[in-house]
């Protein structure tokens, strides 16, 4: 009977290295597994919502979903309800009857500029986000 060639023996496979870790620079930005459901939950959110300007919603929904999946990302998760509740109650909008121009101005023209989109999740902190989960769900 033959035994095995030990791994630390052998010519390491490319497979098997270890990737490189990710660059911590402003808009390289943090992967999750599934950020895309984050726009699912934030459409479905920002659905229940009234804005003054009906215009504002899109860019909303976007803005919420993409500092959603930061924060999902901070965590090591994908994204869930909480984040998009947490981050609604960041900007203030989850107890609001209304989506004044005051609420939604920060998210203006989130929808068509992936710079615009960069800086403003890049301005959120991911210390305060983390610290939003114990009042996600309430």
């Amino acid at each position: 009977m033959e035994t095995g060639t030990p791994e630390f023996a052998r010519k390491p496979k490319p497979g098997l290295l270890h990737a490189l870790p990710a660059p911590g620079q402003a808009g390289r930005g943090t992967q999750a597994p599934g950020e895309g459901f984050a726009l699912t939950i934030a459409a479905r959110e920002c659905a229940k919502l009234k804005f003054e300007h009906e215009h504002d919603r899109h860019d909303v929904a976007l803005g919420v979903a993409l500092v959603a999946a930061k924060r999902a990302s901070l965590i090591g998760r994908g994204p869930q309800l909480g984040d998009v509740k947490s981050v609604l109650n960041l900007f203030g909008m989850r107890d609001v009857a209304l989506v004044d121009d005051r609420l939604s101005k920060p998210f203006r023209g989130l929808a068509h500029s992936y710079i615009l989109q960069r800086r403003f999740v890049d301005a959120v902190d991911g210390d305060e986000l983390v610290a939003t989960q114990a009042h996600a769900l309430q």
